[in-house]
């Protein structure tokens, strides 16, 4: 695998070897006549990045060696946008945090290589690890190899593992969020005032900026995020009262972007035990104030099929006033084969249903 990417504006029109490779020796069978179908549907993306009303799937790593996984996410950042998701999002943990990588805009880079369209966002990437320079430049070269097709989302982290790696105080982390987040929104909007404006890349972005969501999970964040003109992007974990009292601050503040619910959603008999798994997992690291907003239930919505699945996510959307939605479909313990049976049903069951049942608006 070369992880090489394809120049701008060359759509590639066939998978990689390695995900061609994958389907062969891992899915063992070609996709149903009826998952092809809701395919040929679907050529072009439906949405702009981040955008209102925009439909995305998570990726995640699984429990393989390196190289596995990263050939095993751009297989599914594939499917993904060929059963109808409009792009793919990544998010960002280190020292081998179950079900995330490291590097998710250099990972993002591959997986646009393999996507034959669609977009794809690192959401959220951790701001207080690095000067905000560093990540602009890394996206503003990315939308330029890309343009149209790349988002970013940003927080100011949770889990202390991550910031010890590069020695970063935990207790400096809010401030140097607050500091830098207005920073790196002007620079991917190309209007960087220091020595980095004269990258090409940057300038590139005062025509083709970045679009860009912040992780919110508080009013004042909310408030910021209005501000700042960039949408917000909700905790999976946060109940629906909780982020429709959000999404009416946000409102109320003047934020006219998009407000993105994430969820873990899961077609037919939900697995147990792995969810069970991943908030065992999540509340092993997180801080009484992250978890504090979390509520009891694991907020896995389910239904017997992707009709009622898709109809009890369109009223979680409703009930919390979000107007995109980011889907989770893995789970700490899930096989490859297992993700990829459900982005087939999504294709086929669940995005035909939803799409004609609810539209984000502001």
């Amino acid at each position: 695998m070369t992880g090489r990417l394809e120049p701008a504006g060359v759509e590639m029109t066939k998978p990689a070897p390695e995900i061609v490779g994958a389907q062969k020796a891992k899915a063992g069978r070609s996709l149903s006549s009826s998952f092809d179908d809701a395919v040929s549907q679907c050529k072009e993306p439906m949405s702009e990045p981040l955008s209102i009303g925009s439909i995305s799937m998570r990726v995640y790593p699984h429990d393989l060696p390196a190289r596995e996984q990263v050939a095993e996410a751009r297989l599914q950042a594939r499917l993904a946008v060929e059963a109808g998701f409009d792009g793919v999002m990544l998010a960002e943990h280190h020292c081998g945090f179950p079900g995330y990588f490291p590097n998710p805009h250099q990972i993002g880079g591959f997986l646009l290589a393999a996507m034959p369209h669609g977009w794809m966002a690192p959401a959220p990437m951790l701001l207080p690890m690095l000067p905000y320079g560093m990540f602009a430049e890394y996206l503003a070269w990315l939308n330029a190899t890309y343009p149209g097709r790349v988002g970013a989302g940003f927080a100011s982290g949770a889990f202390q593992a991550d910031f010890a790696i590069v020695g970063v105080p935990f207790d400096k982390i809010r401030q140097r969020f607050r500091d830098a987040l207005p920073k790196v929104v002007a620079a991917l909007r190309g209007q960087d005032t220091t020595e980095l404006a004269g990258d090409r890349a940057l300038q590139a972005c005062k025509t083709d900026p970045v679009p860009i969501v912040v992780g919110a999970m508080s009013l004042p964040a909310v408030r910021r995020a209005a501000g700042l003109g960039i949408g917000v992007l909700y905790d999976s974990l946060q109940t629906s009262e909780r982020l429709r009292e959000l999404s009416d601050a946000y409102n109320a503040a003047g934020g006219g972007a998009a407000k993105i619910l994430i969820r873990r959603v899961w077609i037919g008999d939900p697995p147990a035990e792995s969810a069970a798994a991943q908030m065992q997992a999540f509340r092993s690291v997180a801080t009484d104030r992250v978890a504090n907003d979390w509520g009891d239930a694991d907020q896995l919505v389910h239904g017997r099929d992707g009709i009622e699945a898709a109809e009890r996510l369109a009223e979680v959307l409703r009930e919390s006033h979000a107007n995109a939605v980011n889907i989770r479909v893995y789970l700490k313990g899930l096989t490859p084969e297992q993700v990829r049976s459900q982005i087939e049903r999504y294709g086929v069951e669940f995005l035909p249903h939803f799409r004609s049942i609810w539209r984000g608006t502001r």
